[in-house]
């Protein structure tokens, strides 16, 4: 059996960078989906991504995340780098945090579009906008899919630091005896 992987790469290093790499095709997927959404319609105008501040901090964190996948990846096998667990998993735990901020963002405006908020006489606008909308359903699973990488990526580096650590030692009966 052909073995792809040598014996001195530890798996779990090979899957985060494999995770950290599909994070980058993701989120530029989002930046470009979102980007190029636009529909107009003759009776209400044009409808673009610039219309929505959750589409723009979309385009933003998306940006962010890719980068910060990218030189994570590199910086995973530098050996100085490498050994910098504390850094990468606040890092980590930063991009989740704001990844899954981005997808809410997205996932509320998509519902406004859909379903509309009629105490603020705001109908639904995928009626008359359903590319918009249906190219808004696409974005909000692939944004999620790169939250879902950077969730695993966040796991495996808690799990990278608090493995540095042993565990809390239980008090020995005697210890405790003699303290009474």
């Amino acid at each position: 059996m052909m073995r792809f992987v040598s014996e001195n790469v530890p798996a779990l290093k090979l899957i985060d960078s494999c995770l950290r790499l599909l994070v980058i095709p993701l989120s530029l997927a989002s930046i470009c989906l979102a980007v190029n959404n636009h529909q107009d319609n003759n009776i209400y105008g044009k409808l673009e991504f610039s219309n929505f501040k959750g589409f723009k901090y979309l385009i933003c964190v998306n940006a962010f995340s890719a980068g910060y996948a990218l030189v994570a990846a590199v910086c995973a096998w530098i050996r100085v780098l490498a050994n910098k667990a504390w850094l990468f998993f606040i890092s980590d735990q930063v991009i989740a945090y704001l990844l899954i901020t981005s997808v809410s963002a997205v996932a509320e405006t998509t519902y406004l579009l859909y379903n509309g908020a009629r105490d603020v006489s705001w109908s639904e606008a995928c009626f008359s906008y359903e590319k918009f909308c249906n190219k808004l359903i696409l974005i909000l699973g692939v944004n999620a899919l790169a939250f879902l990488f950077f969730l695993m990526l966040a796991l495996i580096s808690a799990y990278r630091v608090f493995s540095l650590y042993d565990p809390p030692c239980m008090p020995s009966k005697e210890v405790e005896e003699e303290s009474t």
